[in-house]
């Protein structure tokens, strides 16, 4: 294994760890609501007109962020080392397994786990199970 040193960032991973945190409290204390990414944007197809304000903030939030701390140089320059072929798959496959699973990430690893839900915990534990196994059979067994 190798660890990239140069590229290594507590600070700014404990920082951004914290705000996470800080915005899923606030979502379900002030919204009720679960900060799945997953729910939010399968919400905002077929949500009535109540539900779509939040939800499509929250979204062109997720959006925005990014190009804005990109804009402004806070961003390292983005390189992937896949085709679009195999990002179009993962994405796919992504989707199913958050369909599959009943939410994403952010809604079991992130909202699920810190109440104590333990669908959550075996959601997590599955997905992460499935990533690990994924990158060693990529990138040992397949040599990519």
């Amino acid at each position: 294994m190798h660890i990239d040193w140069s590229h290594f960032t507590p600070a700014y991973s404990l920082a951004g760890g914290i705000v996470i945190g800080l915005a899923v409290a606030v979502m379900i204390l002030i919204n009720g609501r679960i900060a799945g990414i997953s729910g939010i944007l399968g919400g905002l197809l077929r949500a009535g007109a109540g539900e779509r304000g939040w939800r499509a903030a929250f979204i062109a939030g997720l959006v925005i962020a990014p190009l804005a701390a990109r804009a402004w140089g806070w961003l390292p320059p983005l390189h992937i080392e896949a085709g679009w072929p195999a990002v179009i798959a993962a994405g796919f496959l992504v989707g199913l397994g958050t369909r599959y699973a009943g939410g994403c990430t952010s809604g079991h690893g992130v909202c699920g786990i810190s109440r104590g839900a333990l669908r959550s915990m075996v959601a997590t534990i599955t997905f992460m199970t499935a990533g690990f196994v994924t990158v060693f059979v990529v990138r040992h067994l397949l040599g990519g």
